[in-house]
């Protein structure tokens, strides 16, 4: 790096940092990955762009990109729930594993005859850009405007945070061989995976467990929460690399115990984590960008071209198809996770492993998968939300508290009560007569409210008041309720246009008896037994990997679930269809 004193230093990353987060709204304005604009600003900054820094470091950038990815996942476990897993677990497994390595395969040889080099130095190239990347899935999904059904959005999530062992295994093998004449056997190889999946799902999972322990047992000051979980999910991440188990594996699993173990400090938490986990993905992308020479990207920009082409068109859609065929995926669900195949940070970590061991042709794998990672970048990236909706995977927002507060601080109690604010979204709702009174009882078995909060005023509320759109009420709930209550202050709740396109004008429970539905609207009756019903209907055209947004024909009639709980369908939308 060109020399310049610390506070030079200091200056130009902070410079860096500030012209990123305000370019940073124009992308959302526009459509664009946010990540796009960390890596343009590194090359910006780079020996060929007005910054002139000449960064040629790629054990620091290795160094940095680990540790970013490592608290980008610890993030991302936390904000996955583990009721996705009842659908989306096998699935994700399956890609994470079978199908980085079709995807290595077919894009290996394909880039072994375009760039006519040996089938191991295409194998290598094929590995390291065979992963989705986890910062990518997540900073997109999350920030794309769109719901998708949770099946789709539960697979996309879970196979971008597991199949990083995969193909670092794949990677780091390729290196060692190039490296010496010695041979791993298909045995030996399937051994190693073994080992870095068990060791990493293991220690994260009772790592996980600790800690948990620890931030219900141990008193900290507010703010160092947050810092408390990084320090512990770094400790894990590398203690496990370092026997041998998948470390990347065992943080995202860290973060999803955590996050879904109840836990009072956890929504302060959260936010320190977004901050954190945004820090770490600017300065990961924005390391990188510097690393690369942007001139070189064009020596073989054809030949990178081509490689995304085929990557994006033939070859992750060719891997989904196969891995999903055992599950109940719909057509639409499966092109959009194919599409979804984003590549960013990881393959270019991935790239400086051949870059740090002085292979042959390690610069062209590095260039190649930079300019593979931007296309993915551009192209798929900025059509998240489109093709989402093009697909009709989306499915409107479940109603939810915008803040909540935990009260006692045995949080895994059965007790437990929270503070919950939630934002009124309908016009003319009144809140039911038995919360507006207030009765208190040992168990708070009914919703109590706190305030209402309008116009930043506080108002007197009685068994008249009407809610306006944009009020706040404060309520004290136990956990289990707040999703009832939140469907009472919510859009779905004034029968908006938009949900009643989507959910039906009407509302049946799911045992409700196919037979009486048939003769109220005019269906014919024949095959319809006399104990059939709306949810079995549903569940023979989706199997047991039922979502909310499933939908079926019934004669005349369009059954879309609308709430579900665990496996079993609560409440199903009905519209009545054109003929």
């Amino acid at each position: 790096m060109a020399t310049i004193d610390t506070n030079g230093f200091i200056f130009l990353a902070g410079i860096l940092l500030l012209v990123s987060i305000l370019a940073s709204s124009l992308t959302v304005r526009v459509g664009l990955p946010l990540l796009l604009v960390f890596l343009g600003m590194g090359m910006l900054a780079g020996e060929e762009g007005v910054g002139g820094l000449a960064f040629d470091n790629p054990n620091l950038a290795f160094f940095v990109g680990n540790l970013a990815l490592a608290v980008i996942l610890l993030d991302g476990g936390m904000r996955t729930k583990t009721s996705t897993f009842r659908v989306a677990l096998w699935p994700s497994f399956s890609l994470a594993t079978l199908g980085v390595v079709l995807t290595t395969t077919a894009v290996g040889s394909f880039a072994a005859w375009l760039l006519d080099v040996k089938l191991i130095y295409g194998l290598l190239l094929g590995a390291i850009v065979g992963s989705t990347d986890a910062a990518a899935v997540f900073n997109l999904l999350r920030n794309s405007g769109v719901n998708l059904n949770e099946r789709v959005g539960g697979t996309l999530e879970i196979e971008s945070g597991a199949n990083d062992p995969m193909a670092i295994l794949l990677v780091v093998m390729l290196t060692g061989l190039l490296q010496s004449s010695n041979h791993l056997g298909v045995l030996a190889f399937l051994g190693q995976m073994l080992q870095q999946f068990a060791i990493g799902g293991v220690a994260g999972l009772l790592g996980g467990k600790l800690l948990l322990l620890v931030l219900r047992k141990v008193p900290l000051v507010e703010g160092l929460y947050a810092l408390l979980i990084i320090s512990f999910g770094l400790a894990v991440f590398s203690g496990v690399n370092i026997i041998g188990g998948s470390g990347f594996l065992a943080v995202y699993l860290v973060g999803l115990t955590v996050g879904n173990g109840r836990i009072k400090q956890l929504e302060s938490i959260s936010q320190v984590m977004d901050g954190l986990a945004w820090l770490a993905q600017a300065g990961m992308f924005l390391l990188l960008g510097l690393l690369v020479t942007p001139s070189s990207l064009l020596i073989h920009g054809f030949e990178a071209v081509a490689i995304a082409a085929f990557l994006i068109f033939i070859a992750r859609p060719v891997a989904v198809m196969i891995c999903l065929l055992p599950f109940d995926f719909r057509w639409p669900e499966r092109l959009y996770i194919s599409w979804v195949g984003l590549r960013g940070a990881v393959p270019i970590v991935l790239a400086l492993y051949p870059v740090i061991a002085g292979l042959t042709n390690s610069e062209l794998l590095f260039e190649i998968t930079f300019t593979v990672v931007l296309i993915s970048l551009l192209l798929q990236g900025s059509t998240v939300a489109w093709m989402a909706r093009w697909l009709k995977v989306v499915v409107p927002p479940a109603p939810a508290p915008t803040t909540s507060f935990s009260l006692i601080d045995d949080v895994s109690s059965h007790h437990s009560l929270e503070l919950y604010e939630f934002l009124v979204q309908a016009e003319s709702v009144r809140i039911p007569a038995a919360i507006v009174q207030n009765i208190p009882s040992e168990t708070v078995s009914t919703p109590q409210l706190v305030a209402l909060v309008r116009n930043q005023q506080p108002i007197v509320v009685n068994a008249e008041t009407a809610l306006k759109s944009g009020d706040r009420i404060w309520m004290l709930l136990h956990p289990e309720d707040v999703n009832d209550v939140a469907l009472i202050f919510s859009q779905q709740s004034s029968g908006s246009f938009l949900l009643q396109n989507f959910f039906g004008e009407f509302a049946i429970r799911g045992d409700a008896s196919l037979l009486d539905l048939a003769k109220v609207y005019g269906v014919s009756i024949e095959g319809i037994g006399e104990d059939d019903t709306a949810a079995e209907l549903l569940q023979k055209q989706y199997g047991k990997s039922l979502v909310v947004g499933d939908r079926a024909s019934f004669g005349n009639l369009r059954l879309t679930i609308r709430e579900m709980k665990g496996n079993q369908i609560e409440v199903i939308g009905l519209k009545l269809q054109n003929k």
